[in-house]
């Protein structure tokens, strides 16, 4: 008889303690995201320093073309602005960060290329950008082969100065420095002639306050990139979702005004939203 009682009195505390797990089970944060938004958060993948595409403000909010995307597309996936964290993902890093689980998506001028996609899947394109020139405003070089005997700038390790010596400008110095803010300082000094990257990139650095009306895009059309929102490899589910919130986000204009609003300082001459799966080469 004094074993029944235990037994029942033992059978209501686990009764007590299952309902209290299942009352409490929705504040659970969801770190990587589930993408059904909820009581959870979606952590999106970032740069940090790059104006005009993802930049930490000095009051810890953040702004850029990507940011913007990716509120849009997270707000899509069923989450509020409060339950978005931006993550730092650095361009060695992002293909890690997806396999560990540290973030759910990337928008961080992430291109779409085939060695990429062999290790993260890609929703998107969301923008097409092309290596570009970014000069003064008064500048007379209009055109790669106009480099010779100039100085052009490009970061450490990046490919982009390097590709214009190849093929259009073999005489042309080569000065590469730590980050580009660091090139666009040179070249508001004097210290440099051009600086090569993706035009988008060279649009935000640009777009700031402190160079506004100083450079000026060259225009050319050096390379391709094709931005992709990037997503672990294997979850179609989550593909499928952020390029129909892609497509939305062209069709009712928030797209168009995302671009006007981080590029539009710097005279960026965008090229129209691409199509969802589409690669241009």
């Amino acid at each position: 008889m004094k074993l029944r009682k235990v037994t029942a009195a033992s059978a209501a505390v686990l009764a007590l303690a299952l309902s209290a797990t299942a009352c409490g089970g929705d504040s659970k944060d969801d770190s990587s995201g589930s993408g059904s938004g909820g009581g959870g958060k979606i952590k999106i993948g970032i740069k940090y320093d790059q104006p005009g595409l993802g930049l930490k403000e000095p009051d810890g909010s953040f702004s850029g073309f990507d940011v913007d995307v990716a509120t849009y597309v997270a707000k899509e996936l069923g989450y509020k602005p409060d339950q978005i964290e931006f993550v730092e993902t650095k361009s060695a890093d992002r293909e890690n960060a997806l396999a560990r689980g540290d973030v759910k998506i990337i928008a961080a001028t992430y291109s779409i290329t085939d060695e990429r996609k062999q290790k993260v899947d890609f929703a998107g394109p969301y923008l097409l950008a092309h290596q570009d020139l970014l000069v003064k405003k008064d500048s007379k070089i209009s055109e790669a082969t106009d480099l010779n005997g100039e100085k052009l700038c490009s970061v450490t390790g990046s490919t982009s100065a390097q590709n214009v010596k190849d093929d259009f400008a073999p005489k042309a110095q080569l000065k590469q420095y730590g980050g580009y803010s660091e090139c666009i300082a040179g070249l508001q000094s004097g210290a440099v002639d051009a600086v090569t990257t993706d035009d988008s990139i060279l649009a935000g650095f640009a777009s700031q306050d402190k160079y506004k009306g100083q450079f000026k895009l060259a225009g050319l059309k050096l390379s391709n990139e094709n931005y992709g929102i990037g997503v672990k490899k294997g979850d179609t589910a989550t593909v499928n979702k952020v390029n129909a919130a892609l497509e939305k986000m062209v069709s009712d204009g928030s797209w168009q005004k995302a671009v006007d609003a981080n590029f539009g300082p710097a005279g960026y001459k965008n090229e129209p939203a691409p199509k969802i799966g589409t690669i241009v080469k």
